[in-house]
């Protein structure tokens, strides 16, 4: 059931306690004294250690302090001859997660580590789960690391958060498993986009309204709180709602009852609150547009996104995890054409400086066929100083064919020549400087635009139509 580590400097009780553990299924690991504890804990993980409190050299809150500084920290009970309140406060405050006195009953210690392990099984599964429903979610950098540990901090109360950061960042995506990770993770989680609804149809959304309550309400509609009832109500784009809806929000979040439209009677609900912005509310509260007391309510905890473009190490997985998300039979049958050349080459161009603004919207524009080349973004945008973007209209064959491994280009030139009899000459005209080879869509519109061309020459115009070129990147 779990990996349990036994430490004790006594032979004897060592060795009943951990045959104890293995009657239970656990896989259990002994150690002779606390220095050779420390270094098993620096060697595998475990779910579990029960560890004495008085030994030679090494103690058990040596032992207790250097297992709740790993990540993930296994849970520890300590066993001890002495036990005093004292010791016992002192265990606790370390991070202990029960204490037993000698001599004890064997079947209450196997209890308390059953118990434990089961909750570390749980704890386990909720995680899968939640990596499950937030598949767009990537932290392979330190600072989305950071990101994520914040947000388990505040995932088990019930603050209201308020998530900062540029458009596309995934800050949605932070949202749902901030609800997932919480103890409202079985309620329901309701996104509304405030930015896409006009005030007069936001409040009737968020509020609900009475049937007749205005033109067109023909029946009775709940609205958006009361489906969040019992879960999480993420607003999203909360910087652009007007300030009459602000003064509404206000009061529904200093005491979660609000009034439908038409109504009379107030409703209560019981929901956690989520908000999103790209917005830098504290100058929209300087400038007036967004109301203090509001901002102050919504900024319980706030995390800041950071951009993809500073977390370099995220680009890659975030289209990888889209690529799988929207042609999964596509990525099964191209993950074994992903090897070594393409994550050097991906390493090299990730790595060297450049001004690409990226953000997670960018990494899922990449083409499947550059992930498996082992290319970034097709081609690159250049960005000017006020950061718009314009893109090349044509690259020279020489640039481009310099972003091709000279080993790679040899194979396609070998491959070509195969395919033409053996001729170099024809292999040279049918590869040329192409780096890449164009996908099936674009070989068939170039084929569809050539037969179009064609025809209207067979028909004797004088102004055929102009081949059209389609990119491939």
């Amino acid at each position: 059931m779990a990996r349990v580590l036994v430490v004790d400097d006594e032979p004897k009780l060592g060795r009943v306690v951990a045959q104890m553990m293995e009657l239970d299924g656990h896989a259990v690991v002994r150690a002779g004294g606390g220095r050779e504890a420390l270094t098993r804990l620096g060697q595998e993980p475990f779910d579990v250690v029960v560890t004495d409190l008085r030994m030679p050299e090494v103690d058990g809150l040596a032992v207790l302090r250097a297992a709740r500084a790993l990540s993930p920290a296994p849970e520890v009970v300590l066993m001890t001859a002495y036990g005093t309140a004292e010791s016992a406060v002192e265990a606790m405050k370390a991070g202990a997660a029960d204490y037993v006195t000698k001599p004890f009953a064997m079947d209450e210690l196997r209890l308390r580590v059953g118990r434990l392990a089961a909750q570390r099984a749980a704890e386990a599964q909720r995680s899968r789960l939640v990596a499950r429903l937030t598949p767009d979610l990537v932290a392979e950098s330190a600072a989305m690391k950071a990101v994520l540990v914040a947000a388990r901090q505040v995932a088990p109360t019930d603050a209201s958060v308020l998530l900062l950061g540029e458009s596309g960042t995934g800050k949605s995506q932070l949202a749902r498993f901030i609800h997932h990770q919480g103890r409202r993770a079985a309620g329901p989680i309701v996104e509304v986009h405030c930015a896409a609804l006009p005030e007069t149809l936001l409040e009737a959304e968020l509020f609900g309204h009475e049937k007749g309550a205005f033109t067109g309400a023909a029946q009775r509609k709940a609205g958006h709180l009361a489906a969040a009832d019992g879960g999480t109500l993420f607003l999203d784009e909360i910087g652009e709602i007007t300030p009459a809806t602000q003064v509404k929000l206000l009061r529904f979040l200093q005491d979660r009852t609000f009034v439908p439209v038409g109504a009379t009677q107030a409703r209560t609900v019981d929901l956690r609150v989520i908000s999103a912005t790209n917005r830098d509310l504290d100058e929209a509260v300087r400038s007036g547009t967004f109301r203090e007391d509001f901002y102050y309510r919504l900024n319980v905890f706030a995390i800041r996104v950071p951009p993809l473009r500073d977390r370099r190490e995220d680009v890659r997985p975030s289209a990888a995890c889209r690529r799988r998300s929207s042609h999964p039979r596509r990525a099964r049958r191209s993950s074994r054409t992903t090897g070594r050349a393409t994550c050097g080459s991906w390493r090299t161009r990730s790595s060297a400086p450049s001004s690409w603004p990226a953000r997670e919207t960018s990494a899922l524009s990449i083409s499947p066929s550059a992930l498996r080349r082992g290319a970034g973004p097709a081609t690159p945008p250049r960005w000017s100083a006020r950061g718009s973007t314009s893109t090349p209209s044509s690259v020279s064959s020489s640039s481009q064919h310099s972003h091709v491994p000279e080993a790679t280009r040899r194979g396609r030139r070998a491959s070509s020549a195969s395919r033409a009899g053996g001729s170099t000459r024809c292999s040279r005209r049918r590869a040329g400087s192409q780096p890449t080879i164009p996908s099936r869509s674009a070989r068939a519109h170039r084929r569809a635009a050539q037969g179009l061309s064609a025809i209207a020459r067979n028909r004797g115009n004088e102004r055929a139509p102009a081949p059209v070129t389609f990119s491939t990147s």
